[in-house]
């Protein structure tokens, strides 16, 4: 059960908000669920408390998940495929002045380092898939789909230098995945591939060995600084 304070949070500190998941992806289906990911700005008084404000918060509403901006911009700079996706979706819903800077710097968060975490992701998510396997003799295949387009936006970003969260054309093909239409052996063929391509991908990416992290803080410590200097009424708006 969300508190008050938190509510609050979501409700007037909202910086950046969008549609996830399948929506976004070009893989919703008439019984897709709508996904919402955002972003608050914590008043910086909050901080000055011995309890600290929340690092996330899940909800209020049905499928809606928010992460306080600092802790936000950490998981970013390491290159977790959840959040660059959620800097990616082409369905924004909400946005102020800083979430459009937020925006702006969403190269800042790129770096070859996403070989690493979108590869090794993906590599649990399929120990998971074959678990499921050997108990119930058939994988997940809408975990299946989501897997497969993981492993090919992370092998594009690579290649390219940008992400793109879109699957385009191959939306039937990953649906046909979903629907259990594909054997595994032939999904696990294809996901051995795009890994090995991943990989091939690292080898040439255009793409800097590390994110730029004194961008990133920069633009952290300037919103901290212009919460700071708000009315104070803010912070006591979202004390709970």
């Amino acid at each position: 059960m969300i508190s008050p304070g938190d509510e609050a949070l979501v409700r007037d500190h909202t910086v950046y908000s969008c549609v996830m998941g399948s929506r976004a992806f070009g893989l919703a289906t008439e019984d897709s669920d709508t996904d919402r990911r955002g972003v608050f700005l914590a008043p910086t008084p909050l901080f000055w408390r011995f309890d600290k404000p929340p690092t996330h918060i899940d909800g209020p509403a049905d499928e809606q998940f928010s992460w306080e901006l600092e802790r936000f911009c950490e998981l970013a700079l390491r290159a977790n495929p959840n959040v660059l996706e959620c800097l990616h979706s082409p369905l924004v819903e909400q946005i102020d002045a800083t979430g459009r800077e937020l925006l702006s710097l969403r190269g800042a968060f790129l770096s070859r380092q996403a070989h690493g975490t979108f590869v090794r992701y993906a590599l649990g998510q399929r120990r998971k898939l074959e678990a499921d396997v050997r108990q119930y003799g058939a994988p997940r295949w809408k975990h299946a789909m989501h897997l497969l387009r993981l492993l090919a936006g992370s092998r594009d970003l690579l290649r390219t230098g940008e992400l793109s969260i879109d699957v385009g054309a191959a939306r039937e093909d990953l649906l046909s995945v979903k629907r259990g239409e594909v054997s595994w052996a032939e999904v696990e063929r294809r996901m051995t591939s795009l890994a090995e391509e991943n990989d091939a991908a690292a080898a040439v990416s255009p793409l800097p060995a590390q994110p730029d992290r004194a961008r990133v803080e920069d633009f952290l410590i300037r919103a901290r600084r212009a919460s700071a200097l708000a009315a104070p009424s803010a912070a006591d708006s979202s004390a709970g």
